[in-house]
């Protein structure tokens, strides 16, 4: 069967083929040490769980409008102005079975043939896969370990061309942890309004920060008519499984991206929308709890990578990755994956999983418990230190 030529355009996410070969090893009798997949090892909330439990007993288990059922569209305009972040309605709200669609609409309904997407590199794998899938030409802006893993204003202005249509952020970010400060999105968003460009804006870590307050374009007067809000339940809640995401669009964008929804997933499930208004409206004591944890295990991850020869690692400023560099240990990043897995037993991922930018780098997630973390990390100075003598 011959496939069409856009298959080829179409990349993955490295973390679930790790996982996929760490998993066969441990079927075998190996021990891992899981720091390769991206996602909260906290079980949801009870009262969550029990919101979707009620939900199916009640019956909601038919369809429902396509852009979500208004009371869930409600609640995240309502929870997006309580939280500071945007004031906004709720026809501007779409519901997303996760939070990848949003980044598919966007990209099928923006751009045409040869535009291009710039995105950060090392970033989420998909931001490039999907922008070349849909005809679009991905262009890398790239983040560097001196100014934080952050987007630098002057950089990406110089990547703008007159075919520019569509810039993606993401903070705090995913792999690397920087947060852009409030001085970055002013800087970004006028470049976005003077070039006449739209922004999505990947926030799905907002709430897993540690040191300094979110920062978004959408703080800048102006950009809300330009810029798409992604974001979702995965991360805040410890609901990855579940598929939850939204978007919040400009207004000229809603009635395109509603007919995307319906002709590819018709609606999202009912009963889960009803689960994730209890997450947006009930107690958020488990959220800072998880974060505590994180910001815990933050310290170890850090402090032992940093004592390791030939690795230096920065504290990431949120989400739940570290981003070392290994350059010292004089390996290429991807046998460094390979022979970590194979000789210590712990499955991370290559720096360049994310891009070309991030060779020398491994990204580690520390979606872990302390005592496994540090039995990852007393296995990792092991490998290292026979991997650097046999240089």
């Amino acid at each position: 069967m011959e496939l069409a030529n856009r298959m080829s355009r179409l990349g993955t996410e490295s973390a679930f083929e790790v996982l996929a070969r760490a998993k066969a090893m441990e079927a075998a009798g190996r021990k891992i040490v899981h720091l390769e997949i991206g996602e909260p090892d906290f079980a949801t909330p009870p009262h969550i769980a029990d919101a979707a439990t009620e939900a199916l007993h009640a019956g909601e288990t038919h369809y429902v409008p396509a852009p979500g059922i208004p009371a869930a569209r409600e609640a995240v305009a309502a929870f997006l102005e309580r939280s500071g972040r945007l004031r906004t309605s709720p026809d501007r709200v779409v519901i997303t079975p996760g939070a990848k669609p949003i980044m598919w609409y966007a990209m099928l309904a923006l751009c045409e043939e040869g535009d291009e997407v710039v995105y950060p590199d090392p970033g989420f794998p998909m931001y490039e896969s999907i922008a070349a899938f849909v005809g679009a030409t991905p262009v890398p802006a790239p983040l560097r370990e001196e100014n934080g893993f952050r987007l630098d204003p002057a950089e990406l202005e110089a990547l703008v061309t007159d075919r520019t249509k569509l810039v993606i952020l993401n903070s705090p970010h995913n792999p690397c942890g920087g947060a852009l400060t409030k001085d970055d999105c002013e800087a970004i968003a006028a470049i976005a309004i003077r070039h006449d460009l739209t922004v999505l804006s990947d926030e799905v870590y907002w709430a897993i920060r540690y040191d300094d307050a979110h920062a978004s374009v959408l703080d800048v007067d102006g950009m809300a008519d330009r810029t798409i809000l992604l974001d979702g339940w995965s991360k805040t809640f410890a609901m990855t499984g579940w598929r939850l995401g939204f978007g919040v669009f400009p207004p000229a964008l809603v009635e395109p991206i509603t007919r995307l929804v319906v002709n590819s997933v018709s609606c999202t499930s009912a009963f889960s929308q009803h689960a994730a208004i209890a997450a947006l409206t009930g107690p958020w004591e488990p959220v800072d709890e998880m974060v505590a944890q994180f910001r815990r295990r933050r310290s170890v991850v850090v402090d032992a990578l940093n004592a390791v020869p030939g690795i230096s690692c920065v504290s990431p400023g949120g989400a739940f990755y570290a981003f070392p560099n290994v350059t010292g240990l004089g390996v290429p990043v991807k046998e460094l994956e390979e022979r970590l897995l194979a000789d210590a037993g712990v499955a991370c991922l290559a720096g360049t999983s994310f891009g070309r930018y991030g060779e020398g780098y491994l990204r580690l997630s520390y979606a872990n418990s302390v005592q496994n973390l540090q039995a990852a990390l007393a296995a990792i100075a092991e490998a290292t230190a026979e991997i650097t003598a046999s240089l």
